[in-house]
C-alpha cells in the first residue's frame, strides 16, 4: 500500500450538488480511517461561500485552470464534465457525464470523444464521471491507485457499495428518455418509433415516413441524434424491455412487447450494453423496487 501524502482539492460552485461533494469525500475520509493518508480541502473560485440561488460564474472555469496546473489528476463529477470541457481538459481526450445530458457534452465538446454508457472514465490524468453516486466510484478508483485493491475493498464494504459496478450506466437510465432531435422531420420519425417499438422500422420504412433517401435519414440521425436508425430503434426497444421486466413482465414477454424479434436478441442487447442479461437484471433492480412498493 502506498503511504504518501495526498491533498484532494474539491472545487465547489453555486449550485453543486451535496452528493456529489460529500459521497467523494466519505472514500477518501474512509480511505484515511484504514490507514491512507489524504489531505481533503474544499475550494470555490474566490475563496467566497457558494449557495444554490444564484448562476455559475465565469471565474469558475479559471479556477478550474488554476488548480489543474497545479494539480497531478483532475477528475469531475457528474455535470462538472461542462466545466471541464469549457477550460479545454478534455480537449483530445474521452469523458462522460450523466446519461441525460452526455449528448449535450458531445455538442459542446467536439473535440472530446463522449461515452455516454460510462460510470467513470480515465484519460491519462483526467477522469470524469456520471451523475451522483458514480463520484463513489471515481474516488474508490483514485483511492485503489493510491493504496491498492485491498484498503480500497475495505473502503468499499464500510460504505456498504459496490467496489466496481458491473454495466455502464444504461442500467440506470429511466426507459424511453433519449436525446429528442432538433428538426420536427426528425421529430416525426422518433415519436413513431416510440409509439411503436415493435413497428417495421427498417432504414427503408422510415425513409418512406419522410419521403427522403435511406442515405439523407441516416445523415439525419447522425448530425442531431450521433446514431444511426437501426441503433435508435434498438434502445427505444431495449429501454421499454427495462421498464417491462421492472413491471414484472417475463424476459420472453418483454422481448415480444418491445418489438425484438426473439429472446435471444434481446438477450445479447442486454448483455452487450449492461454486461447483464435480462434475468441478471430483473432481479438486481425490479425485486427491490417491488419490495419497496410492498412496504409503503
Amino acid at each position: 500500500m502506498g503511504s504518501a501524502t495526498h491533498r484532494v482539492a474539491i472545487l465547489v460552485y453555486d449550485g453543486v450538488k451535496l452528493l456529489d461533494v460529500a459521497g467523494p469525500a466519505e472514500v477518501f475520509g474512509e480511505a484515511n480511517r484504514l490507514g491512507a493518508e489524504y489531505t481533503i480541502v474544499l475550494v470555490s473560485p474566490t475563496g467566497a461561500d457558494v449557495t444554490p440561488r444564484t448562476p455559475v460564474p465565469r471565474d469558475l472555469v479559471e479556477a478550474t485552470r488554476t488548480l489543474a496546473d497545479q494539480a497531478g489528476r483532475v477528475a469531475s463529477i457528474c455535470t462538472g464534465a461542462f466545466i471541464l470541457g469549457a477550460a479545454g481538459l478534455l480537449d483530445g481526450k474521452r469523458a462522460t457525464t450523466h446519461w441525460k445530458v452526455a449528448h449535450e457534452l458531445a455538442a459542446r465538446c467536439r473535440a472530446s470523444r463522449v461515452e455516454p454508457d460510462a460510470i467513470y472514465v480515465r484519460d491519462g490524468t483526467t477522469y470524469t464521471s456520471a451523475g451522483v453516486s458514480a463520484g463513489i466510484d471515481l474516488a474508490l478508483a483514485l483511492v485503489e491507485e493510491d493504496c491498492g485493491p485491498e484498503l480500497t475493498r475495505d473502503v468499499a464494504r464500510a460504505l456498504v457499495v459496490y467496489m466496481q459496478r458491473s454495466g455502464g450506466q444504461s442500467q440506470f437510465s429511466a426507459p424511453l428518455q433519449g436525446p429528442l432531435p432538433r428538426s420536427p422531420a426528425l421529430r416525426r420519425i422518433t415519436d413513431l418509433i416510440t409509439a411503436n417499438p415493435g413497428g417495421n422500422h427498417s432504414l427503408g420504412e422510415l425513409a418512406k415516413h419522410l419521403n427522403v433517401s435511406s442515405r439523407h435519414l441516416t445523415r439525419l440521425f447522425n448530425d442531431e441524434l450521433s446514431t444511426t436508425p437501426a441503433r435508435y430503434v434498438e434502445m427505444i426497444r431495449f429501454d421499454m424491455a427495462k421498464a417491462l421486466l421492472d413491471q414484472g413482465h417475463t424476459a420472453t414477454q418483454a422481448a415480444s412487447l418491445a418489438g425484438f424479434p426473439n429472446y435471444e436478441s434481446m438477450r445479447r442487447v442486454f448483455v452487450r450494453k449492461l454486461s447483464l442479461s435480462p434475468a441478471a437484471y430483473q432481479r438486481r433492480f425490479s425485486t427491490a423496487r417491488r419490495a419497496g412498493a410492498q412496504e409503503q
